[in-house]
């Protein structure tokens, strides 16, 4: 093989890493050493409780909003940064709010969401039951970004998760993994490439379109009953692509597009669930379907 075509092997892998990128890494608050991928760490989401009033254990749910909201950041995010914008709008209309890192890789700070999807899933498991124990709920709300809206579908379908969660909603999730605009369907042709994504980052290569656990998680249906889904994307995701991959179909599903809420909304992969507060508000209607109001351009500053 040409040397040049040794190189690109790795460096196809990288591209990948970077072009699923669900979050900046502004302002981290600081955090423990990661802990395994079985395991919880909770430490960031404790840090962030004393300033913002979100992952407050004594927050006790309200008559208007009496389920908790766990909030699942996506790849290469973690517990605060994803949520400095959705977490405050929330704690601010009333919700006892929650997050969670997962998915650590050791030796990898701050950038979670990385190891295995249905390890992840199992850590998303032994939270949600952190948090009824706390609030004393009956069931959870979930919201996720990217990887955080498809990853809790496996907690659900496999993990027994239908029993103790309301309704899941998905900001620009990986349902169905991504063709990265096309760049996956290089990797055959630099051997190695494939090999490595799995070995080094296995919540990278879960999310490649048609990976194995894609097709475990969305054979027999995307939904379960008794789970209430929507799903909020943009025309303009230039991570999870084709956007319509992120819809799902069955029972108890909303699909929305932002732009046809707000046709000048611009938000790509990363504003959507990080600043866009148009996708907040919509968030909120999915949350509180009862008292929902029309989410438009204006929503930005409701």
């Amino acid at each position: 093989m040409l040397p040049w075509k040794r190189a690109l092997g790795p460096l196809t892998a990288l591209l990948l890493a970077a072009t699923f990128l669900a979050t900046p890494a502004v302002a981290a608050t600081p955090t423990a050493a990661p802990t395994a991928p079985t395991s919880v760490s909770t430490a960031p989401a404790l840090s962030a409780s004393s300033s913002s009033g979100w992952n407050d254990y004594s927050c006790k749910p309200s008559a208007a909003h009496p389920r908790p909201v766990v909030l699942v950041h996506g790849t290469l995010g973690n517990a605060i940064d994803n949520w400095l914008g959705l977490a405050p709008y929330l704690v601010n209309r009333g919700y006892c709010v929650f997050s969670l890192d997962y998915g650590q890789l050791p030796g990898v700070p701050f950038f979670y969401g990385l190891g295995p999807i249905d390890a992840s899933a199992g850590q998303l498991a032994t939270y949600v039951d952190r948090v009824l124990a706390a609030t004393g709920a009956a069931k959870v709300d979930v919201v996720g970004h990217s990887q955080g809206g498809m990853m809790p579908r496996y907690y659900l379908k496999f993990l027994g998760g239908a029993a103790k969660v309301n309704a899941l909603v998905g900001l620009a999730p990986s349902n169905r993994g991504s063709t990265l605009l096309g760049l996956t369907r290089l990797l055959p042709y630099f051997p190695g490439a494939g090999d490595l994504l799995n070995e080094k980052t296995p919540g990278l290569a879960d999310q490649v379109a048609g990976s194995a656990f894609l097709t475990k998680l969305n054979a027999g249906g995307d939904t379960v009953p008794g789970v209430r889904y929507t799903v909020i994307a943009t025309r303009y995701d230039e991570v999870v692509t084709p956007y319509r991959s992120q819809f799902l179909t069955g029972p108890d599903v909303r699909n929305v597009l932002l732009q046809d809420l707000c046709p000048v909304d611009l938000s790509e992969h990363v504003a959507i669930g990080t600043i866009d507060r148009i996708a907040f508000h919509e968030v909120n209607n999915a949350l509180d379907p009862a008292r929902a109001t029309p989410t438009t351009c204006a929503s930005v500053i409701g």
